[in-house]
């Protein structure tokens, strides 16, 4: 199923979570400007599923995503390095082309 015949709410995220597959992902990514999805993307979109099916739904804001980036990359980062791999806010991007739900938080931080 493409990312087109999906059911998005005004803003593009998936209104059915099981609709989310890794190519419906590379679709959404490149609606966003992302051309393409590099190992890091993939880190930080299968992070944020984890912690939302696994951990009670929680979103994670980007100072939390920078921590644990960090952690599995082995180096430290910044939230730069964030906003490199999604420019339109990681926090929101990255959980949008994750199928998650959109976060109604302000803010990254």
């Amino acid at each position: 199923m493409s990312y087109s015949d999906l059911e998005t709410t005004d803003n593009g995220y998936l209104v059915n979570a099981e609709d989310w597959s890794e190519s419906v992902a590379a679709e959404i990514a490149a609606a966003d400007g992302i051309e393409e999805m590099t190992e890091r993307h993939w880190d930080v979109v299968n992070y944020l599923r984890e912690e939302y099916f696994e951990n009670a739904e929680t979103q994670p804001n980007d100072r939390t995503m920078v921590k644990a980036m960090s952690s599995v990359w082995g180096e430290k980062i910044s939230s730069n390095d964030l906003y490199e791999l999604f420019p339109l806010q990681p926090s929101k991007q990255a959980a949008k082309i994750a199928g998650l739900p959109e976060s109604k938080r302000k803010g990254g931080y």
